[in-house]
């Protein structure tokens, strides 16, 4: 239990100043703004969608995947093994320019990214939580866009 709330305390500590979680419509806004509406034909939803299930539209995120010793960056959690960084940096960014709220960086990135073979399936769980989705236009609702 201590080892826990030691954790718990550097997490909270470790967080940078000013982080803060974005709203959907916020988010949603940002994005249409950035020219993602119905980019490579992909419908704002989806990308709202994706930020949601990669990020919880938190910006500063960032989350180490234990499976390939990856680490994903910003809204979309951009891969730093292939997109920024220290591998093969595809979009040309440092991976820190990713966590950036004014998300200019994330969008150039994302757009890279869905122009490839892939598209949006770039994102397993894009693929997982909101391709098939009957319930898309709901992170949407009430957003004046």
């Amino acid at each position: 239990m201590q080892l826990y709330l030691v954790l718990l305390l550097i997490s909270y500590l470790l967080t940078p100043i000013g982080a803060s979680i974005l709203g959907r419509c916020t988010v949603a806004k940002m994005l249409y703004d950035g020219g993602l509406n119905y980019f490579e034909g992909y419908s704002l939803e989806n990308w709202v969608c994706l930020a949601y299930f990669e990020s919880k539209f938190n910006p500063s995120a960032v989350y180490e995947d234990p499976q390939d010793g990856s680490t994903g960056f910003g809204l979309f959690q951009i891969r730093d093994n292939e997109w920024c960084g220290h591998g093969k940096n595809l979009c040309s960014v440092s991976c820190t320019a990713l966590l950036n709220p004014n998300l200019k960086d994330t969008i150039q990135c994302a757009k890279k990214i869905v122009k490839g073979k892939h598209g949006m399936g770039a994102w397993p769980i894009w693929s997982k939580n909101c391709q098939l989705s009957d319930v898309l236009d709901r992170w949407l609702d009430g957003c004046d866009l």
